[in-house]
């Protein structure tokens, strides 16, 4: 087997996450990547970059891998160094959220969490969805069309994830902001400027959902947020920063996923006139067609895991210490699992995409999301037939969170 050195690692020349040619298109590079290799050392992130959806799968549920390391080893242990001091706050509240955690306090957070937040509760949430998408669509066809993130894709999700935790409306202005300044630590080496919004956000944030606890908790409510103050399992039950940290994650995890979904995948619609022509012709397309741009173009372009134990990949042993950085958006377009994965096939049957991830950290929310990317595209399908683009959309600069800044159209 060939040990882990940096000569010895495949090359990764064409990933260039900082590049914005890249950001707006990185499939080609992908490609390379799935083509030279199946682990690829990325010494600028000192991550190994995995592009291929076998391997992609089965670390997701590899137990020899975690979101983190702590369960297990202090950071010295590891060989890696601890967070500065001033970014206490926001690492307090990141890693006590179910994204972040590994067996045994991820497994009693994610079966407290699922007791309130269960099917029966989507269900009885689809309504609402579909009113409130309803109600933005109505807006948008209006006014002739505008952009299409900030009228429709941005408020959508942030106000049902609010209404699901009972968040009054009066108060939900800053949701978007706290969650767009914490997501951005989840960049590749983020700025320290990034990290003090992140910081500020993370105090504001959970200050504001502390007060909300503690009101629902004299006065509870069918919010979720009461129902996870009442979720109990044998006597456990969530403590207060496992709430916030919950709340916090289903509003980021919850809606900018959805957000970049819709927008991309409108953006991609109106580029491939014949796909949007066959799905205008029959909506009932419309739950493959989700499937299809979720994994056509992915909105969550990596997930990054520790290795708690060493692994083998290809051939190449990546020791314990190391970070891996899977590539949903290459395994997404993987010829070995899809055929013709470039193509757009709105009808596609057998779509193994891996955009809501795999194994114990599989988006809890998958079906929430599915609920408003059918409200949102149902109802502009229906009321907007003819929405065609006035300018191509420019990239944001972040990639691991990957969409555009905009996407003006007119109806």
């Amino acid at each position: 087997m060939n040990q882990p050195t940096r000569a010895a690692s495949g090359s990764a020349a064409p990933f260039d996450p900082w590049s914005a040619a890249f950001v707006a298109d990185p499939y080609p590079a992908y490609a390379e990547l799935r083509a030279t290799g199946r682990a690829h050392y990325f010494e600028p992130t000192d991550q190994w970059l995995v592009p291929h959806h076998t391997d992609v799968s089965a670390l997701l549920r590899d137990r020899r891998l975690g979101r983190t390391y702590l369960h297990r080893f202090t950071h010295e242990e590891f060989g890696r160094t601890a967070p500065p001091p001033e970014h206490e706050p926001f690492e307090t509240l990141n890693g006590q959220g179910m994204l972040d955690l590994e067996p045994p306090d991820h497994t009693r957070i994610r079966r407290l969490v699922s007791k309130a937040f269960t099917p029966r509760t989507v269900e009885q949430l689809a309504p609402t969805v579909r009113r409130l998408a309803a109600g933005l669509v109505d807006d948008f066809v209006a006014q002739g069309g505008g952009d299409l993130l900030t009228a429709v894709a941005e408020p959508l999700p942030v106000a049902v994830i609010a209404e699901m935790l009972g968040i009054p409306e009066s108060d939900r202005a800053p949701l978007r902001p706290w969650s767009a300044a914490i997501c951005g630590m989840y960049e590749l080496n983020p700025s320290e400027e990034t990290a003090r919004a992140a910081v500020r956000a993370s105090l504001d944030f959970s200050a504001y959902l502390r007060e909300l606890i503690a009101e629902r908790r004299g006065n509870p409510g069918t919010d979720l947020i009461s129902a996870l103050i009442a979720a109990h399992d044998e006597g456990e039950r969530l403590t207060e920063q496992e709430m916030v940290s919950t709340c916090v994650l289903l509003l980021n995890a919850g809606h900018e996923a959805t957000v970049n979904t819709t927008v991309n995948g409108w953006w991609t619609l109106l580029r491939h006139p014949g796909q949007l022509a066959a799905l205008r012709a029959d909506h009932g397309l419309l739950p493959s067609a989700i499937e299809e741009l979720m994994r056509y173009d992915t909105p969550l372009q990596m997930f990054e895991r520790w290795v708690l134990d060493d692994i083998e990949i290809g051939g190449t042993v990546i020791p314990r210490g190391s970070e891996v950085a899977l590539l949903f958006g290459s395994a997404n377009r993987d010829p070995a699992r899809f055929p013709d994965p470039d193509t757009l096939d709105l009808s596609r049957q057998e779509n193994p995409h891996i955009t809501f991830g795999a194994g114990i950290h599989f988006c809890l929310g998958a079906p929430l999301a599915r609920v408003e990317l059918a409200a949102s595209f149902g109802e502009l399908l229906r009321r907007a037939p003819g929405m065609r683009l006035v300018a191509e959309p420019e990239w944001n600069p972040g990639y691991v969170i990957r969409g555009v800044k905009e996407l003006r159209v007119e109806l």
